[in-house]
């Protein structure tokens, strides 16, 4: 009852606090926005731009330019037309008090002849591939339980699972989180989250502020050849430009922490864009609990983007991101906490890079980004129940790449992508691994790394997109890689397919292979494992896409997803290694000593997934999505498990309504079936005093299924030249008690549950001027 007393006085302070403030009669914004040729980044002259539901409307300048200026404050669809290039509708166009909204919008090019198809207006980009769903900046930034971390705004896609929400990590499509890769504007990143995980790619929240984000493409499968070694899935994140026309300044109070966004223009020729956040859960629990406050972890982050002009057909873009973490815990506290390990960890993650996209004469363009990535651990836990110490982690990783994308077309029906990339990895581990045993109960020796590893990937690609007729696509690719360290070179050749069967339906499909390199961590553990070949998979993957209106959609896939050449370890015959993250019962998720590897593992994932979306209009906007999979694995012991993704069964319901400029409310509702475990045998783990595996149950029980609701109200504030944005979250709001695992507390010696989110209310304010 006390939380729901604090959710009540929130949610009277978000409607009633400011608003004798906010009084200033009809607040105005301006609308600024470019068009440019998707195909050749060549600006669009004469563009017809309409503002809905106003009558305004314009037509772009010779540089593709527009502006729609003393628009009152509120939410606007635009409607874009262009001869020769499919409509676009880009709706929840935000303007505000004294503020300039700048939109960006690529248009399609189409070769459609006579009648025979109408190409429908689009709320949905017509040239996204098979297993492709994008967001925008305010869909992002409204998302119900995602407190604003990108990661979790995936998670009501039919082709992710739940892993645990007290975690972002995505599991798609049954596959390992380690599987995943991520862009920043064209810039590799391995891992986008505070307290990464190493050798994965999960975390605790996104160190991405969304507030800087203008849109995500999510691709859960089947994506083209211009991205290699990752086997599942690719994030897109395009982050936008600053105000070229003035200096905007906004804080902002949230889960992610106290935070400050500034932009600006660099002249008439550029955008400068910052942001920097600190959690602030230290600093209350500093003042009222002053015993505590060593227990609560500590982050902060940084992100900058500066772009320039050089020209009118070249620009640099230079991009900067930082991550701080800190977290650590007395061995007092973890007795009373039930947990098994204590210690310190310290996580830094950096990322810098430069993009040059240069516009060629003609129809073409090519983007080189130089970019180097820093990951640095530094970690020493001790077993709560005998004070040994268990791992010490000092482990610095840098990566450095040179990438090149090109863009050709040579006519409406042939365009040429190609490029190439070389990779450098710098690795220097300082690590101890304590003797202990595994989860079968076998005793594994005490293992020690300390040494430098350095390897480099070479690759290059070639897609050719091809329109035999107005009514199909076919893009045939070839990818090629080189990994020194293993010294395995590897083809890998792709192909995705559209066929428009009217206006409104469209059948899409893809196929192909994919490889990628064990993470660094795992290689270095012994020197056989550089003989190791790299982890494959083949995607094949069927859809239908068919408007219902204009901003409704239906998709369905089917696809099949076949895992060759994965490790595994001997001693562990029954085990897949890769999950090992997340299926471990040792006191912290990490990557263990093993010996000498095998790759004779295999795994397969085989589902169905529909999804309906409606984009806002008439005050309302949803999704609707469910999915049903099968994900198992054979062991090195020749017998097929489940894998501890197989929830099998998935179904999420979310969406808003946003009665006028003020007001808006959203919720979202998530149900998965229960993952496999694998029980302890107890009267082994009794004895030993620590958690080991029922040897002939591996994966054969369920976790209780999950489910969970989450609301959101977002109350807007108009002055005279400022917004003041509130929302009230409000996670599990029946406090269902949802199970991530179990394991064996060491001091208790007894079993005990990991539990995720209970009933969480989250204030947030942003206030823009």
């Amino acid at each position: 009852m006390r939380v729901w007393r604090m959710i009540v006085v929130a949610a009277w302070l978000l409607t009633g606090a400011v608003e004798g403030a906010a009084g200033q009669p009809h607040p105005t914004g301006t609308i600024t926005g470019r068009l440019f040729d998707a195909e050749s980044q060549e600006p669009l002259i004469g563009a017809n731009v309409w503002l809905h539901p106003t009558e305004q409307g314009t037509a772009t300048d010779l540089e593709g330019r527009f502006r729609f200026e003393h628009v009152p404050v509120g939410s606007y669809t635009l409607r874009i037309t262009y001869l020769g290039y499919a409509p676009l509708i880009r709706p929840d166009v935000i303007v505000r008090s004294d503020r300039i909204t700048i939109v960006e919008a690529a248009l399609t090019p189409t070769v459609l002849e006579g009648d025979e198809v109408v190409v429908a207006a689009g709320y949905f980009p017509e040239d996204r591939a098979v297993s492709v769903t994008g967001f925008d900046a305010e869909e992002i930034r409204r998302a119900p339980g995602a407190a604003g971390d990108v990661s979790r705004i995936l998670s009501g896609l039919p082709s992710i699972s739940p892993v645990n929400d007290t975690r972002n990590a995505l599991a798609v499509r049954g596959g390992s989180p380690m599987e995943n890769g991520f862009y920043v504007d064209g810039i590799p990143i391995p891992n986008i989250n505070h307290f990464p995980t190493q050798g994965s790619s999960g975390g605790a929240i996104g160190l991405l502020n969304v507030d800087l984000i203008r849109n995500v493409d999510f691709a859960a499968g089947g994506f083209s050849a211009a991205h290699g070694d990752r086997l599942s899935a690719v994030l897109d994140i395009a982050l936008r430009e600053g105000n070229r026309e003035e200096t905007d300044v906004q804080l902002d109070l949230s889960l992610g922490g106290l935070g400050f966004v500034g932009e600006g223009g660099l002249g008439d020729r550029g955008a400068w864009l910052v942001s920097a956040r600190r959690s602030y859960l230290d600093l209350v629990v500093n003042v009222f609990l002053r015993d505590a406050a060593d227990a609560v972890p500590t982050y902060s982050d940084a992100q900058a983007k500066l772009v320039f002009d050089l020209t009118d057909q070249h620009r640099i873009t230079a991009l900067g991101i930082l991550g701080l973490d800190r977290s650590g815990i007395d061995r007092a506290r973890a007795i009373e906490q039930h947990e098994n390990a204590y210690g310190d960890a310290d996580f830094t993650a950096g990322t810098t890079g430069l993009v040059w996209r240069a516009l060629w004469p003609g129809d073409g363009y090519s983007t080189t980004t130089l970019s180097h990535n820093l990951q640095a651990y530094r970690i020493h836990f001790f077993e709560t129940a005998t004070g040994a110490s268990y791992f010490d982690n000092r482990s610095t990783e840098h990566t450095l790449r040179l990438r090149n994308e090109n863009t050709v077309r040579f006519s409406p029906a042939h365009r040429l992508a190609f490029g190439a990339e070389i990779e450098g990895n710098m690795a220097r581990y300082d690590q101890t691994f304590a003797a202990s045993t595994d989860p079968l109960g076998q005793p594994t020796p005490a293992l020690r790394l300390d040494g430098r590893l350095t390897t480099a990937r070479l690759g290059g690609f070639v897609s050719h997109t091809w329109r035999p007729t107005p009514l199909l696509t076919l893009t045939p690719g070839l990818r090629l890689d080189h990994h020194t360290y293993t010294r395995r070179t590897v083809l890998a050749p792709r192909l995705a397919a559209a066929l428009h069967l009217t206006a409104r339906t469209t059948l899409k499909a893809a196929t192909g292979l994919y490889h990628q390199q064990l993470p660094l961590t795992l290689l270095a553990q012994q020197d056989a494992s550089r003989d190791l070949p790299l982890l494959t998979a083949r995607h094949l993957v069927a859809g239908m896409e068919h408007r219902l209106a204009e901003h409704t959609r239906v998709t369905v896939e089917v696809y099949d997803k076949h895992y060759r050449r994965f490790p595994l370890d001997p001693a562990q015959p029954s085990l897949f290694l890769v999950d090992e993250l997340f299926y471990q019962v040792q006191p912290i998720s990490l990557l263990l000593g093993h010996g000498p590897l095998v790759a004779t593992g295999q795994a397969r994932t085989r589902g169905v997934e529909a999804m309906l979306q409606k984009k806002l209009a008439d005050r309302v906007y949803g999704m609707v999505s469910g999915a049903y999979f099968r994900s198992r694995y054979r062991g090195a012991d020749g017998l097929w498990r489940n894998r501890v993704f197989d929830s099998r069964v998935l179904f999420t319901i979310e969406g808003g309504y946003k009665p006028g400029h003020r007001h808006e409310v959203s919720m979202k509702w998530s149900y998965a079936g229960g993952a496999p475990f694998t029980p302890f045998d107890e009267a082994a783990s009794q004895a030993a005093g620590r958690g080991i595996f029922d040897a002939a149950r591996i994966n054969t029980a369920r976790l209780p299924a999950y489910h969970a609701l989450n609301l959101r109200y977002d109350r807007r504030f108009h002055f005279r030249r400022a917004t003041l944005i509130t929302y009230l979250s409000v996670w599990n709001v029946y406090d269902r008690r949802n199970i991530a695992g179990y394991y064996w507390d060491e001091v208790a010696n007894r079993r005990r549950a990991v539990e995720q989110f209970g009933l969480l209310p989250i204030l947030g304010v942003e206030f823009e001027f």
